[in-house]
């Protein structure tokens, strides 16, 4: 007959771990200096750290941030990537599901949102950015061959919330634009991210200035471009005004705020003053038929 020895409980004398009272330890955290097992251990400037005190630490400490408000963040450009992972999938989705199911439902035609739905669909005005031309792959090619050269670029300077706004609202500006300078006509429709990337575009080119850099190979880049929506057929040079007005705008926005305690809140406010401008703007149009 075998009998069952219960395990030896530490002793009042030996310290524990707070976290795992059946662990004896020895060593104490440098902050509170309570004893920490091996896995409750946190390695510090000098000793270790229990897990309790380093969690509190990370909560009390305020984020490093940018001159420009944004959180500062090392690494890869996660919301870039995020952004071309989107547009990809979109593309994918437009090759896997037979006709032209996808793309017509995210274009965005001027003045109504298509002909065969007869109706305004607002939300068509974002999600045109994400839908790319299966007759020509450079399109979608070469987007997102701007949007990461500029992500890495931006992201970094704005942070991922700001620089996903100035994205997102110069994609919007973009169909605004097209709308505002094409006529209401059938057939007449714009899809793709070159607005939003346009956006980028002018962002980059006031953050630039108002640190005092060198603009001219953005300028460059900018006419460039710009020309080649006049000389191609079938490109949206309406679209391509509206997002880079519209990145340039929310850049000054950001980069003119004073620095401070109200300076995410003034640029809120101004993000949606720009927001708000877009919207009255398609308001206008619409009504205006």
């Amino acid at each position: 007959m075998s009998y069952g020895i219960p395990a030896a409980e530490p002793s009042a004398d030996i310290p524990v771990c707070p976290r795992h009272p059946d662990r004896p330890s020895y060593v104490r955290c440098q902050r509170c200096g309570r004893p920490a097992c091996p896995e409750c251990q946190r390695a510090a400037a000098v000793g270790f750290q229990c897990i309790d005190c380093v969690n509190e630490l990370k909560r009390s400490t305020p984020a490093a941030r940018s001159a420009l408000g944004g959180t500062l963040s090392t690494g890869r450009p996660l919301a870039t990537y995020v952004l071309i992972g989107l547009c990809v999938l979109v593309y994918a989705l437009q090759w896997l599901i037979p006709g032209n199911v996808v793309e017509d439902q995210l274009f965005f035609a001027s003045g109504y949102a298509a002909p065969q739905y007869g109706a305004f669909e607002p939300w068509r005005m974002l999600t045109s950015a994400f839908v790319h031309s299966q007759g020509f792959v450079l399109h979608i090619v070469l987007n997102m061959y701007m949007l990461w050269i500029f992500g890495q670029v931006l992201e970094p300077v704005l942070g991922r919330l700001r620089f996903l706004a100035v994205y997102v609202l110069s994609a919007i500006g973009g169909s605004v634009g097209f709308m505002l300078l094409t006529p209401i006509m059938p057939g007449t429709a714009v899809e793709g991210a070159s607005g939003a990337i346009f956006g980028l575009f002018g962002a980059l080119l006031v953050i630039q200035s108002r640190r005092g850099g060198d603009t001219r190979q953005l300028w460059i880049l900018i006419v460039i471009n710009g020309v080649i929506g006049f000389v191609v057929p079938g490109i949206a040079w309406q679209a391509h005004l509206g997002g880079v007005v519209t990145g340039a705008l929310c850049a000054a926005v950001i980069v003119f705020a004073p620095r401070g305690p109200r300076q995410a809140l003034l640029q809120t406010a101004g993000m949606a003053l720009v927001a708000g401008i877009l919207v009255l703007a398609t308001v206008l149009r619409v009504t205006a038929g």
